[in-house]
């Protein structure tokens, strides 16, 4: 049984993936300071798949700390890496903490997988690479624009690391661009549940619904998009777990022709924020209280993807709808509602 490390195993789409992982036959074992996450995650994860996943309590800037993990556990065969900073508001106002943190992290880890030759890589990347692209759907031959956020730009610098890194040792690569991950497990386990207030829309819609927020704003409507809000990719996470499985399964039978490889995971479909809202007062039932506001810094106005490359040479298929999506996030919600003990889990982090 292959080994895998999962980095931010706590994460949204950390449990969802060492849920896919242990489905299809992979032992796992996660790292996860719970700087940005919740440890109860890990017991919804027990719950799906019946089995007790080790988390190791670990900063991944700490080298030390991280080399422990790798001398403990020798016989990696896999890592993929999640563990980073994502808010795009809050990079823009703290840009060093995450260049320091998102960096530091992936420099420590690469340095473990050449000391022990672990053989496979997989780097959480994300469409903020491709910046304001010229046009749409974006391709994995698009030309990168200069990103709208240090976020953005810790995923472009993080990409040009692992590329160079893979050059200079026995290793294999796979860099997942994610689009917009959104949705919960279908068992209403394990979701997302954000530090303070949400940055992202489904988040950010949910708690409104339910009360948690007192309102939650638009960001723009007068982009030249459709209704005038931005356009996003949408993309349930319980999809973009499997891909991660999909890569691993793709690089140990040697099916690379490259050391490094990029994969887009998105739906192919584009989806404004006036639309996502409507989407969800149509499945739940709830109308939902926004305003609109100002156009946020980071924010670009529209993209999505071409995905064909991750259909042809993974076998990767969504399987979940623009409704599934929804439908899954308000259940999750509902049950966040209900199990105080994984809600506040994170209220000492609010603010």
């Amino acid at each position: 049984m292959a080994k895998i490390l999962v980095t931010g195993g706590c994460g949204y789409i950390g449990t969802h993936t060492l849920v896919d992982l242990i489905e299809n036959g992979y032992d796992v074992i996660s790292v996860d300071n719970n700087s940005r996450s919740n440890f109860h995650m890990l017991e919804g994860v027990e719950k799906i798949t019946g089995k007790k996943i080790k988390n190791y309590k670990v900063d991944l800037c700490n080298f030390d700390d991280s080399f422990a993990i790798f001398q403990e556990n020798p016989d990696l065969t896999g890592i993929i890496h999640f563990a980073a900073y994502k808010s795009v508001g809050e990079s823009v106002e703290q840009p060093l903490m995450y260049f320091e943190n998102n960096l530091m992290s992936l420099i420590n880890l690469l340095k473990c997988v050449q000391e022990f030759n672990t053989p496979h890589f997989v780097f959480s990347s994300s469409c903020t690479v491709y910046g304001e692209p010229d046009e749409i759907p974006v391709t994995e031959r698009t030309p990168p624009k200069p990103a709208a956020s240090p976020y953005g730009y810790t995923k472009q610098m993080g990409e040009q690391i692992v590329n160079e890194f893979a050059k200079s040792v026995d290793i294999s690569c796979i860099l997942l661009r994610y689009f917009n991950p959104v949705g919960a497990h279908p068992s209403n386990l394990i979701g997302e549940v954000p530090v303070g207030k949400p940055q992202n829309l489904f988040p950010a819609i949910t708690q409104t619904a339910i009360g948690k927020l007192p309102q939650m704003v638009v960001y723009g409507d007068d982009y030249p998009t459709r209704d005038g809000s931005c356009l996003r990719d949408f993309v349930h996470v319980s999809d973009l777990a499997h891909a991660h499985t999909l890569a691993l399964q793709y690089l140990e039978a040697g099916k690379n022709d490259k050391k490094c490889e990029v994969f887009n995971l998105g739906t192919g479909n584009g989806v404004t924020v006036l639309e996502a809202i409507k989407t969800f007062e149509k499945v739940s039932g709830q109308k939902l209280n926004y305003k609109i506001g100002p156009r946020r810094p980071g924010d670009i106005m529209a993209i999505y993807a071409n995905n064909d490359l991750a259909k042809d040479i993974l076998g990767w298929e969504t399987k979940y709808d623009l409704e599934d999506m929804v439908s899954t996030a308000w259940k999750w919600e509902l049950f966040l509602k209900q199990d105080e003990n994984v809600y506040n889990g994170n209220q000492s982090k609010l603010n």
